[in-house]
């Protein structure tokens, strides 16, 4: 069965490696993408998702479902917490790219390092982390590292600097963490030319294309 996935992003930041991923783990998918770079701006400049952000991923939502995709992906990992009040109103899967990897580094160890480059992305990943742990009636350390500087680097093109302190930080956590976990999707540039480390570094396209193609398929043989 071949879908049609609707990418809903914040920032361009993330269109080309979740093109990427779907390319590589997924290439008979047909991917429609819906950007507002708006909304990572505003968030970047009030530190807070607020009820006319929420309202307006809605709409970008609504967009894709009725571009007659068969799933939405929301690719920003700031806005995870929101997507269960955003789902209901569609009748079709739509999830987080970030949850299922979260809760599979749960299951990998206790100790989690985390890092993002976006400054709301780390708490929001964080208590997500905290939940899915309680859930599971499991005891955690997160260790959360939030490098804004990164973020601005990307941003201004320098994608060296931003791949070096990403880089940076991997190494620094892997040391004393069972799990290193990078927040958003823009950061999976970094790991390329990365040295190969014991410690394993979860990111979410790959993981969150299996698991919106798995509610797809057991959606169709209802």
């Amino acid at each position: 069965m071949t879908y049609r996935i609707g990418l809903v992003h914040a920032t361009l930041n993330a269109v080309q490696p979740m093109n990427d991923a779907f390319r590589q783990h997924a290439p008979e998918t047909t991917c429609l993408n819906f950007l507002n770079e708006g909304l990572i701006q505003e968030l970047n400049e009030t530190g807070n998702v607020t009820p006319e952000m929420v309202r307006r991923l809605g709409k970008l939502i609504e967009t894709a479902s009725v571009s007659n995709v068969d799933g939405v992906l929301l690719t920003c990992s700031s806005f995870t917490p929101y997507v269960d009040l955003l789902a209901p109103l569609f009748n079709i899967p739509v999830i987080s790219v970030d949850y299922a990897m979260l809760d599979q580094a749960v299951s990998i160890g206790n100790r989690i390092g985390l890092i993002a480059t976006v400054a709301a992305a780390g708490p929001t990943s964080e208590q997500i982390l905290k939940d899915i742990a309680e859930e599971k009636g499991k005891s955690i350390v997160i260790n959360t590292e939030i490098i804004s500087e990164a973020f601005a680097a990307l941003q201004k093109g320098d994608e060296d600097k931003h791949d070096m302190l990403i880089q940076q930080k991997i190494k620094g956590l892997s040391k004393n963490c069972d799990v290193v976990v990078l927040a958003q999707i823009s950061m999976i540039r970094a790991l390329q030319g990365l040295q190969t480390l014991t410690t394993p570094v979860l990111t979410s396209p790959e993981i969150s294309i299996k698991s919106i193609l798995s509610k797809l398929d057991h959606k169709d043989t209802k």
